[in-house]
Order: C-alpha cells, then structure tokens, then sequence
C-alpha cells in the first residue's frame, strides 16, 4: 500500500481543516506582516526590556502578543481585500479573492469571526481603546471610502500605527512620556511616507477611481516629492529620537542602517520606476519601520 495514502487515511478532518484555515490566513496577510506583526511584537520587547524585565513573563507576554497582533493584521486586511477585489485583480491576481481561493461570503464569516476574536482578545489584555481604535479606523478605510481619497487614507495609517505601538507596548506596561514619543513620531511620518505604496497601485487604483497622492499630483512630482521626503527623514527619526541617548554603539549602528535605508528607498523612486521595483520599495519602508521598533529594544 502507498505510504502517502495510508497516512491520509489516519489524518483527521479537523486537522486538514485547521491545515486549510492557516494556509487561507497566510495568504491574506502576507503582505502585510512586516508593517503590522514584526514591528508590534518588536515594540512589545521594546516595553518589555525598557524597565528590569522578567524571564518567566516574556514566553506569556509574546504568546498573546503574536495572537492580537495576527488578528490586528487579519481584520485589515480580510475587509481590504472584500473591498478591493476588482482592484487586486489587476494588481494582485495571486491573492484569495481573485484567486477563487475562497469565495465572498467565505472572506464575510472570516472577517466577522476575526473581529469578535480581535475584540474579546483586546478586552482580555486591557488594550480594549486600541482596538476599537483600529477597527473603526479600518471601517472607514475599507467600507467607509476613506481609501479613496490620500488624505484620509493617510489618515486611518497614521490611526492605526498609533493602536498598533500604543497596544504593543501596553500589553506589557502603562505608556510613558518617553513611550509616547516612540508611538507618536514615527506614526506621523505615516501622514506623507506611507503614499509610496500608492506608486505601486497607480493601475488598480485608477480602475477604483480613487484619488491617491500620485494620481492627484502625477506620478513624476510624486516620486520626487517623497524622495525628498525620504532624505530628509533620517533628520527626524533617528536624529530627533536618538540624539537625548548620545553617540554610543547602539545608536551609530541603527542610526546608519535607518539612513541607509532612508536613502536607498529616495534613490529606488527616481531612478527604478515600475510597480515591482516600487513594491520592493515600500517594502524596504516597513523594513526601516522594523529596525526603527529593533532599536528602541537597544536604547530604551
């Protein structure tokens, strides 16, 4: 007898099913993990390590952490995709929707299930404001238009890193004065940095009718506009946040590896102009937003 059939015959359905589920919720979140999980669970560290941290608390802590900051991930991006599908279409063939992986009202329970978890597990760690802060700020960008349109799509981005560090490092400990100003400053650069993964989506945002950065100011100015932008950011982050921590090891190294960064996203947008290039682009932006979350973990 074939070994392969006679080990399916003693897997249970439930376990092809939780199988399926896992593989189903990878494939709606992947493209969102290092903008959403990775950073969250960095910061978490971050509270975690920024007073006498304790050994036998961190398994606990990071355990709950992975699971709210999954299902953060998974109420965005469930509704992003519900609301987007003739756009991924065009944009993003590969993904559950346009893929016939799962169908409409599939994608509905899921999301539904996902946000009565979300707020039963936010309520559980007492972050239950940070919640409700993302999930009404992800309404209104998914169902409420708000994605129409740079401003308020900007907007919600901005919102939700702020529920995202607020959260994170409040699983752990009260906020600080000095945490706020980890959670605030990055989370404003989110008001103009983050439209460079509106350069990648021209196509299918057109398609939409929707009013992004470079579609109201045209691709060309877009680009050199944040690429200014990007520049100039290592002036703020690291240079504001670092600079009260003074020139030690921790500081040169991610101070470098964050202006690096910085520099080679400016260069990507004016001289590689295509939407794979501008994909890897954005995703080198969520790259320095994790090692930005990795160095508070050093120097808070």
């Amino acid at each position: 007898m074939n070994l392969n059939n006679t080990f399916r015959l003693y897997v249970p359905h439930w376990f092809n099913a939780i199988q399926s589920e896992i593989i189903l919720l990878w494939r709606f979140n992947r493209y969102d993990l290092s903008s959403t999980l990775i950073p969250a669970i960095l910061f978490l560290l971050a509270a975690w390590h920024s007073e006498q941290p304790d050994w036998h608390d961190l398994p606990y802590k990071l355990a709950w952490g992975i699971l709210y900051f999954w299902l953060y991930c998974s109420s965005f991006c469930i509704s992003n995709q519900l609301a987007g599908e003739s756009e991924d279409k065009v944009n993003k063939p590969d993904r559950p929707l346009p893929s016939g992986m799962v169908s409409r009202n599939g994608a509905w329970i899921r999301w539904l299930v996902v946000m009565v978890l979300f707020t039963t597990v936010g309520w559980y760690l007492k972050v239950l404001e940070w919640t409700l802060l993302w999930q009404i700020s992800l309404i209104l960008h998914n169902f409420g238009h708000w994605s129409n349109h740079y401003v308020t799509k900007n907007i919600v981005m901005t919102l939700g890193t702020i529920a995202q560090l607020a959260a994170a490092w409040q699983i752990v400990r009260p906020i600080t004065p000095i945490a706020w100003q980890w959670i605030l400053l990055p989370a404003l650069t989110f008001l103009t940095h983050i439209s460079v993964q509106d350069l990648r989506d021209i196509a299918g945002d057109r398609v939409l009718g929707r009013r992004t950065f470079p579609i109201v100011f045209g691709e060309m100015p877009s680009r050199r506009f944040l690429a200014i932008a990007f520049v100039l950011l290592p002036l703020i982050i690291p240079g504001g946040l670092f600079l009260p921590f003074g020139l030690t090891s921790g500081t040169i190294i991610f101070g470098c590896i964050l202006t690096g960064l910085c520099w080679i996203v400016a260069w990507r947008l004016i001289f590689l102009c295509n939407p794979k290039a501008d994909h890897i682009s954005y995703m080198l932006f969520t790259y320095w937003y994790c090692f930005f979350l990795a160095s508070a973990i050093v120097l808070l």
